[in-house]
């Protein structure tokens, strides 16, 4: 009995000391002061801590597909920087297959529009594109909000987060957009650097130059993406997935997506909006011998009849070396971004 007992005592405090380390790691929604000012509304919907847990939970919570298997969670997973590793598409509901690579939930404070396309333009809406897509959730707004009524939790979790219990379209959305406004990458060695608390290497130096003089005009720092929508030069894909021309119907916008970011590509891949490079050595092939001419091909792949860029396999490394500096374990790592 004694050692029950004892067994106890650890057992409750090793609860009570995870839920104050969650506690302490909330300290809420701060912008890095080399990083631009965000773009969302924040006085629309203030982050507090009842709002973030909520809508984590709701985050990793399978109820909101149509049959209890597909969280928010399952396609971006943490520890893939909020992607679905190993897959080139989205994998949904009874195990369809989507079209587009599942981009990663990291710094959406500072990004004006999602999806690849830019189809949507508010954080607070973004969530019902895949709750009501049918090869992702399959659900309905009116069965996910029944589901969470009935709950024995969500009303209370409700109450706390917003003041009273009822559970809405709205107050749904803004408590997932609280958590995911808080899945913010700045803590790379690249962030280190630019706090001056470290140093690059001679080979992340060169690497760095290289990337300033080829890359940084699509990645713009310290995002490393500046969000607009190009046509790369990727030839077209057995769907003949057009990109930005489906929201806008524009010509000009055939086969552009939106630029992602270089950070976590450790974490991420496969690359490019359908997943179709396994590896960066491929991404690097691509850019220094396969690009494809097209009218509307960005500018900056097309610099003196020359499509792409040249790199030595020196430089190869170089730049590599760099990008591995956009790695940032503790994102990925960051319990309290973690199911709990």
């Amino acid at each position: 009995m004694k050692f029950k007992i004892i067994g106890l005592v650890f057992f409750l405090a090793g609860i009570i000391a995870c839920k104050k380390e969650i506690t302490q790691a909330f300290t809420g929604f701060s912008s890095p002061d080399y990083f631009p000012t965000p773009v969302y509304n924040f006085n629309n919907n203030p982050i507090t801590e009842d709002g973030f847990v909520l809508g984590r939970k709701l985050f990793y919570d399978a109820s909101l597909s149509a049959n209890n298997t597909i969280s928010c969670g399952f396609c971006h997973i943490q520890t893939s920087a909020f992607t679905q590793h190993g897959h080139s598409v989205s994998h949904g509901i009874f195990d369809s297959l989507g079209t587009r690579n599942t981009p990663p939930i990291m710094n959406l404070a500072w990004s004006p529009s999602l999806m690849w396309d830019g189809g949507i333009a508010d954080l607070d809406l973004q969530p019902i594109a895949p709750i009501t897509n049918h090869v992702e959730m399959g659900n309905t707004m009116d069965n996910v909000l029944k589901t969470l009524r009935n709950s024995p939790v969500y009303p209370q979790l409700f109450r706390k987060a917003f003041g009273t219990p009822e559970i809405t379209t709205t107050r749904l959305l803004k408590a997932l957009s609280q958590f995911m406004l808080m899945c913010v990458s700045n803590q790379s060695k690249y962030d280190s650097v630019m706090r001056h608390q470290a140093t690059f290497t001679e080979a992340e130096n060169a690497g760095y130059s290289i990337f300033k003089n080829n890359c940084s005009g699509c990645h713009k720092e310290p995002l490393f993406t500046d969000y607009s929508f190009r046509n790369n030069g990727l030839s077209p894909n057995n769907i003949n997935d057009v990109g930005r021309y489906d929201i806008t119907l524009q010509d000009n916008d055939r086969y552009k997506f939106k630029v992602p970011s270089l950070r976590n590509l450790y974490y991420t891949a496969p690359y490019m909006h359908d997943g179709r490079f396994l590896t960066l050595d491929g991404v690097l092939d691509f850019y220094t011998g396969h690009v494809t001419d097209a009218a509307n091909l960005d500018p900056l792949l097309k610099q003196n009849g020359h499509l792409g860029f040249s790199l030595s396999n020196l430089e190869r490394q170089q730049l590599l070396a760099f990008l591995q500096t956009l790695n940032d374990k503790n994102f990925v790592e960051n319990k309290m971004l973690s199911e709990q």
